[in-house]
């Protein structure tokens, strides 16, 4: 499993057209085989600054995913609302002994979901 963080900063005045866009994305993904959960944060200190955090199964459903002719459709309407380019980057959870050890539960709440959601992958 992975997390993927995208940080943007949004031009001040555009922030609901960056909002309306990121739950289009957010709906899009959600369709996508291989996404499990997201989640979009803006800075209490920094309001340019939006964070998108989404968990997928695996790097490479989410390459699927980034590289779709929809969503970069949609990270072309996002461009021009930010200040500089987004960044994206991917995380892994740490590996002890060959199992998951990132957060007990969450993993758990994860894997049933995967389970429930995609019971051919199981």
């Amino acid at each position: 499993m992975i997390r993927v963080i995208v940080e943007r900063h949004c031009r001040p005045g555009k922030e609901a057209e960056l909002e309306s866009l990121l739950v289009e994305l957010r709906c899009m993904a959600t369709k996508q085989r291989g996404y499990i959960s997201g989640e979009t944060l803006k800075s209490v200190s920094d309001p340019s600054l939006w964070l998108v955090i989404s968990t997928w199964i695996d790097a490479d459903m989410w390459n699927k995913w980034k590289t779709t002719a929809e969503r970069l459709e949609i990270a072309r309407k996002i461009e021009p609302l930010l200040i500089a380019p987004e960044k994206i980057s991917v995380f892994t959870f740490i590996k002890r002994g060959g199992a998951e050890s990132a957060h007990t539960i969450d993993t758990c709440v994860d894997l049933l979901f995967i389970i429930r959601t995609f019971p051919k992958l199981t």
